[in-house]
């Protein structure tokens, strides 16, 4: 199994700020562990400021809910089931994407969290860094 390390984790910030600068948008891009406890965020050059903490809460999410939160939208939305799901745990919970988790042998073993532009951007930013962390984890298997 593979435990998320800073040098891990700065790898997979790397593949996002590459996408990042692709698609030219600034980006705040966190790692956490499976715990959700922090192990790295990387601020861009001119990302927002309050980006810092909606990129840390979408990694949060995407580890206490074992999934992506993109998968939340439709589920919140008013008279959805779970309508309101955002208020809870101290408001912590994110309900758009950009948090995805790190999935190794079906186990989540960490997450990203991707804020700074679009929904759209801050997925595909997400996406680089799994990919990193899929290619890492054929070369060491």
């Amino acid at each position: 199994m593979t435990k998320l390390t800073l040098k891990l984790a700065k790898k997979l910030i790397e593949a996002s700020e590459r996408k990042a600068k692709d698609l030219g948008v600034a980006m705040v891009i966190t790692i956490v562990d499976e715990g959700g406890n922090l192990i790295a965020v990387h601020r861009m050059d001119d990302a927002w400021i309050a980006s810092i903490e909606i990129a840390q809460n979408k990694a949060w999410t995407s580890v206490a809910l074992k999934m992506p939160t993109s998968n939340l939208a439709s589920a919140t939305i008013p008279n959805s089931e779970l309508y309101g799901l955002n208020t809870t745990n101290n408001g912590k919970i994110v309900v758009f994407g950009g948090g995805i988790p790190l999935v190794e042998d079906g186990k989540v073993v960490g997450a990203v969290g991707v804020s700074g532009s679009s929904v759209a951007n801050d997925t595909q930013v997400a996406e680089a860094a799994i990919l990193a962390f899929e290619k890492q984890e054929l070369v060491n298997s």
